[in-house]
């Protein structure tokens, strides 16, 4: 008796330069350039926004909406700053996401690591593995800043009989596989996000450098910091950094992806455990467990950091009123005005977990604006409960 094969099976993956289901909203997750195309209407974030049913699906629970630090950072059983004591040679921070994923490897908890390796043509152009030795999985380190089509090797999932996986990614990949777990043939699966905000083409990444860094050629990678700077590493270790006050926003607006334009999961609210930065003091990463299964992973790698309690100082709401009408006009301060506000909002601005709240209000209430002027039929339906309550605090322009 033959087993019936699953209907995914039966489906096609979208050719390149295809017209993507969710149109110009596509954030290029590479989940259409697989079989998996066939749940696409359900799976995709932009096409299906279904954070209750998924955060229960994952945590056993939804965030609870009364509680303020689960509106703004979303489930979580244990939240803390942490960095590792001998930092790995070429990661963009201390090398806590690689560390994690080597022990996972190497201690048999998974088969294999889905991660983000550059081409050889290319240090930004993202090529999305599945990483079987260490090596691999240190060739991944650093951030790619650019839309980056991780799911695409969905389907070499499938077929390699792994049975045991870590996927680590942003939160619109995150949604759509979690949408399709149950229809990969694992046994576990594990998660390991990373907030993720403002991605861009690799087009307008380079846009970006060049109308930022003083040379966009040598850049290794950047970060926008909790000291309201941008900061670039370039090839010969040297670093520059650039207020944001300073950034050419009227050059800029349209840079980035009209997907994350339109996304409120700055904080991959559906991974296991997620390692970032923005809730830390800097030169410290933020570590959020959300479940057990984040708990298993983080334990794996806990002799190896330095950790501390995360603290929260400072009031964020002015300084998020003031900044809604000056991206909304691209206002753009020079360069000694810029540098001087930046000094005095790193003094006395807000710090740990009320800076996190600051960069996603900030977020949050440009993405609610981009969606409600040029997507008005998908606002009520796009925008999560806990986004609208965040966006709710704030007045908004027409």
């Amino acid at each position: 008796m033959t087993t019936a094969q699953p209907p995914h099976r039966k489906a096609k993956a979208l050719r390149p330069g295809a017209i993507r289901p969710a149109k110009e909203l596509c954030s290029e997750c590479g989940f259409c350039d697989t079989y998996y195309i066939h749940y696409v209407k359900e799976a995709c974030a932009f096409l299906n926004q279904q954070f209750p049913a998924l955060e229960t699906q994952s945590h056993g629970r939804q965030r609870d909406l009364e509680q303020d630090n689960e509106v703004y950072f979303g489930v979580h059983q244990d939240m803390m700053a942490a960095r590792k004591q001998q930092p790995i040679e070429g990661a963009q921070w201390t090398g806590i996401v690689s560390s994690i994923a080597i022990e996972m490897l190497t201690q048999g908890k998974v088969e294999g690591v889905v991660c983000v390796q550059n081409t050889e043509a290319d240090r930004f152009q993202p090529q999305p593995v599945i990483a079987t030795t260490p090596e691999e999985i240190l060739a991944a380190r650093v951030n790619k800043p650019t839309l980056s089509p991780n799911l695409s090797v969905l389907e070499q999932v499938e077929q390699s009989g792994m049975k045991r996986l870590l996927v680590i990614g942003v939160g619109c990949q995150i949604q759509a596989l979690r949408a399709v777990q149950d229809k990969l043939g694992l046994e576990k699966l594990y998660v390991l996000g990373t907030p993720c905000v403002d991605n861009v083409s690799r087009a307008g990444l380079q846009k970006f450098l060049e109308t930022t860094s003083r040379s966009p050629d040598t850049v290794v990678h950047y970060e926008f910091m909790q000291d309201f700077r941008v900061h670039f590493k370039h090839e010969d270790g040297s670093t520059e950094t650039v207020p944001f006050f300073g950034l050419k926003t009227n050059q800029l607006k349209d840079v980035f992806a009209p997907s994350c334009m339109s996304c409120f999961d700055y904080v991959n609210g559906l991974a296991d455990l997620v390692v970032g930065y923005m809730g830390a003091p800097f030169g410290w990463q933020w570590i959020v467990v959300r479940n057990p299964t984040g708990q298993e992973m983080l334990d794996l790698v806990m002799d190896q950091l330095d950790t501390q309690p995360v603290m929260s100082q400072g009031d964020r709401h002015q300084a998020v009123q003031q900044s809604i009408p000056a991206y909304d006009q691209g206002v753009t301060l020079p360069m000694w005005a810029a540098k001087l506000m930046g000094m005095v909002i790193e003094r006395i601005g807000p710090k740990g977990l009320e800076y996190a709240r600051f960069s996603i209000d900030s977020h949050f209430t440009r993405n609610y604006l981009y969606v409600k002027r040029n997507y008005p039929e998908k606002l009520a339906a796009h925008v999560p409960d806990f986004a609208k309550k965040i966006v709710g605090q704030y007045k908004l322009p027409d």
